[in-house]
Parts: C-alpha cells; sequence; structure tokens
C-alpha cells in the first residue's frame, strides 16, 4: 500500500474514533492486516460519503450488538462521544431501541458498552 493510501486512512480513523487515536496503527503499519483496516475500511469505505460518519456507526452499533461484543461497543461509543454524535437522551434510548431485535443479553452488552465510554470520556475530558 502506497504512503498516500495509509495516510488518507489514519485521517479517517482521527476522523471517526477522535484526534490523535489513529497513533496506535502505526506500529502496524506493514502488516496486512493493519493495511486492509486502514487502507481499505477506513480509506475507502469509511471515507465513502454516501453516509454520515454517524449513520455508518450506528450500522456497526447494529452489528456489533448482535455480536455482544461490549469491547468493541465501547470503542464505538467513544468516538461517538468524542464528535457529538449522541445526546444523552439518544444514548438511553439505543439499548431500548435494539432489545427486540438484538435480544436481551445483546443489549446488555451494548449497555455495558456504552456506560464504559461515558466513563472513558468522561476521564479524557477531566485529562485534557
Amino acid at each position: 500500500m502506497d504512503d498516500k493510501q495509509w495516510a488518507k486512512g489514519l485521517e479517517v480513523f482521527d476522523a471517526v474514533y477522535g484526534p490523535g487515536t489513529s497513533h496506535m496503527m502505526g506500529p502496524y503499519r506493514d502488516t496486512p492486516f493493519n493495511q486492509e483496516i486502514v487502507g481499505n475500511q477506513f480509506a475507502n469505505t469509511w471515507a465513502n460519503e454516501a453516509f454520515s460518519i454517524r449513520e455508518k456507526r450506528l450500522m456497526v452499533l447494529g452489528a456489533t450488538t448482535m455480536l455482544g461484543r461490549a469491547d468493541l461497543i465501547e470503542i464505538q461509543m467513544t468516538g461517538a462521544l468524542v464528535n457529538g454524535e449522541f445526546t444523552e437522551e439518544q444514548l438511553e434510548q439505543l439499548p431500548l431501541f435494539l432489545l427486540f431485535y438484538a435480544g436481551a443479553g445483546n443489549c446488555t452488552a451494548l449497555f455495558r458498552g456504552i456506560e464504559a465510554a461515558k466513563a472513558r470520556f468522561a476521564a479524557m475530558k477531566k485529562d485534557a
């Protein structure tokens, strides 16, 4: 992958997850897995303007809720909070809305991920 594609992917990564978050990808520049994530998933898919970052994030949240992965939900929600994408009321409604689509167990993971992201975001603001 060329440097231009990598740089574009990192730029979009920061737009999705918050300024400076792309630094975590630096040590993995030469691994095929991370080249695919940064060079394709972010430089192409997340960068595509057919849907906003918020709209894409909602799709990812729905899919990740179905996986029951609170850890991945926390990452998405922290980015959403950094970008100011959801109000407190909307955060409360996400698990309620998905409850009947994803099930109580998976929505428990969504709730835990949201709460963890809120705590992480509060700590980030406190440290800033």
